[in-house]
């Protein structure tokens, strides 16, 4: 009855003109568009599960089976096995009603090919644990994703890019400085991380307007964590705390917070807002724990953190509760 009340009320609408064709087509397709996105997204959910077994099973088969196998069973078992699962995801893309499949075929290569690699540096002598080593592969593979992404133009590829270029950076900045132990003092692993971050961050935001915007919220997410983590790392503890940066974080993270709303952004609303708890409960403890106005300063924190809990939540369903990222 109610399905039927719901139609003769759009028709009575429509013969009214106070609703177009056009609007309700558009709703139509729009909601179409969402469920399909849904399955998609479920879809390649478990092609990336099925390909992570895939390779949890080669990986299983190869170590059992490591001691048996020569130099060269040994390369064509992992390098092979990821080329060979790179050309099959390459010929299925060519096929529209098998084009999805390739995500998994390209996830297995992603995940096989680096330890090939290894594999080969290892089997012509070369020593794993060297940072001249790691850096040499770590290069490797970043050009390596990022031409497979200029060429396919697949976000996977971006993924693991990133990843590669990020362990290339703390691979060349530990070759470059790893002899100069000032460099510690001076909080350099900080510093790197909170870079790092940044990268990450603006990264986000230039795929933000185009067809990688999925790509924006796992950058934000993990770019602020290392931000805020970095800055707040910065501010040292008790008692070798940094009064520069006890004093410029509040700023720095209420900053996140703002531009949360800026950036439509929920990794910058949720970590600004743990963060700051974090900053509050170390305050506390390093200024109030030894006195008697520690109770009452416990009391006020608590009050505190109910506050920004409550703040957080009204920022998510006023301004970003339609937003992903």
């Amino acid at each position: 009855m109610e399905k039927q009340a719901l139609l003769q009320e759009l028709k009575s609408q429509y013969e009214q003109k106070l609703i177009k064709r056009e609007e309700v087509l558009a709703v139509l397709d729009e909601t179409s568009a969402i469920v399909s996105d849904r399955k998609a997204t479920v879809s390649h959910l478990l092609y990336y599960l099925g390909a992570a077994i895939v390779v949890l099973g080669i990986a299983i088969l190869i170590g059992q089976n490591w001691q048996n196998l020569n130099a060269v069973s040994r390369v064509v078992a992992t390098l092979g096995a990821g080329i060979a699962s790179f050309v099959v995801g390459v010929i299925l893309r060519q096929d529209e009603k098998l084009s999805s499949l390739d995500q998994a075929f390209f996830f297995i290569s992603s995940l096989v090919t680096p330890i090939g690699i290894s594999v080969v540096f290892d089997v012509a002598g070369y020593n794993l644990s060297s940072l001249h080593t790691q850096m040499v592969i770590s290069g490797i593979l970043s050009l390596m994703y990022l031409f497979s992404f200029v060429v396919l133009r697949n976000s996977l590829f971006i993924v693991f890019a990133v990843i590669y270029l990020t362990a290339f950076f703390y691979i060349i900045t530990n070759y470059l400085f790893v002899n100069n132990p000032q460099l510690i003092r001076l909080h350099f692993n900080e510093y790197r991380t909170l870079a790092v971050g940044l990268s990450y961050i603006f990264l986000g935001h230039y795929f933000a307007p185009g067809a990688r915007r999925g790509l924006t919220g796992p950058l934000y997410g993990f770019g602020v964590l290392a931000f805020l983590g970095a800055v707040f790392a910065l501010t040292g503890w008790s008692p070798r705390q940094n009064l520069f940066w006890e004093l410029i974080f509040p700023f720095v993270d209420f900053g996140v917070i703002f531009l949360s709303l800026k950036l439509k952004s929920k990794s910058f609303l949720v970590f600004g807002s743990i963060f700051l708890i974090a900053y509050i409960l170390k305050l506390t403890a390093e200024y109030f724990s030894k006195s008697l106005g520690w109770p009452l300063a416990l009391v006020i924190v608590g009050f505190t953190i109910i506050g920004i809990g409550y703040l957080t939540f009204f920022l998510n369903q006023r301004y970003l509760k339609e937003a992903g990222k």
